[in-house]
Order: structure tokens, then C-alpha cells, then sequence
């Protein structure tokens, strides 16, 4: 497996929805290589910000909303 794969792979992993053989290449890469071994801490501190931020949900702003909307080319 290599660092491209990883980050494919990656969600599937953290839902542990991998095949075993599949991750066990993963665990394999991630032990020898550490971008990989720090990329995968950066996405669990992203998951886990982004579950807390759910957990206290706060009103977003309707300008947010519209710029996110029409980055994406969608009207409100």
C-alpha cells in the first residue's frame, strides 16, 4: 500500500469497514510512514472538532450559507 492509497482508504479504516487483508496493508504503512501516521491524526482531531461542533449546534449565519451555496454554483 502506498500514501495515495492511504488517503483512500482512510474513512473506511476510522469506520472500520476495511477487509481484513486491505487493513492490514493499511496498519502495515501507517506503522512504517510517518506522513501517513500524521496525516491520520490531523483527519481523527478533524472528525472528532467536528462532532463536537455538532454537539452544540449554533445558528449559522445566512451569509455563510450563501457563500458556501454559491462557491458550490447552487442557489439558496
Amino acid at each position: 500500500m502506498n500514501c495515495r492509497e492511504i488517503s483512500e482508504f482512510l474513512r473506511d479504516f476510522v469506520a472500520d469497514e476495511l477487509p481484513e487483508d486491505v487493513r492490514t496493508n493499511f496498519e502495515g504503512h501507517v506503522t512504517a510512514c510517518s506522513n501517513c501516521r500524521e496525516f491520520m491524526k490531523q483527519y481523527e482531531k478533524t472528525i472528532s472538532a467536528s462532532q463536537k461542533a455538532c454537539d452544540d449546534p449554533q445558528e449559522v449565519p445566512g451569509e455563510l450559507v450563501d457563500a458556501i451555496l454559491k462557491s458550490l454554483g447552487r442557489p439558496r
